[in-house]
């Protein structure tokens, strides 16, 4: 466990989803944590999955999906160089020819888990965001986080808090 911090819970996973309600626009939801912020509760990431609906095979036509996970609410779907990103996906077609042959690339969703974690939630909340690209239907985003539940001492549980809102994009 991360110094200044201590379980209060097993291994929780978190099962959620989104979509665009239009083709090619920006979505974003609100997963509600729960925590307990009087008791300094925060939430360690140990892993994150994101599974992304396949963007749609248009002759001639690059398409895609991306999508992220964050700490803090955003107006774009991030990538990690931004901190307050957990972790991104994207699948993407090339049709650079006039049949539509293309290929599909994947980016990986989070780094091995060699790391002690993924990062520390230390709001009540956190963020998913999907967009895709000259798609003609609609993307959804299903992901699932693995983390546990810990109780900050009071200078970390500040620290960890006035960094989250500090890292908001």
């Amino acid at each position: 466990m991360v110094k200044g911090l201590k379980d209060t819970s097993g291994l929780i996973t978190i099962g959620f989803s989104t979509n665009e309600t239009i083709a090619n626009t920006f979505a974003q939801a609100q997963i509600d944590l729960q925590l307990n912020v009087l008791d300094r509760e925060v939430f360690v990431v140990y892993g994150l999955n994101l599974d992304l609906t396949p963007p749609d095979a248009v002759p001639a036509t690059n398409t895609a999906v991306f999508a992220s996970v964050s700490t803090t609410s955003r107006t774009s779907v991030g990538n990690l160089s931004n901190s307050n990103i957990l972790g991104t996906s994207a699948e993407q077609i090339r049709g650079g020819i006039a049949d539509g042959v293309g290929f599909t690339f994947s980016s990986a969703d989070s780094p091995p888990t060699q790391l002690e974690y993924l990062g520390i939630i230390a709001t009540n909340n956190f963020f998913v965001q999907i967009v895709g690209s000259n798609n003609l239907l609609t993307k959804v985003v299903s992901d699932r986080i693995y983390g546990v539940r810990a109780v900050a001492d009071a200078s970390i549980y500040s620290a960890l808090v006035q960094s989250e809102l500090l890292s908001a994009n």
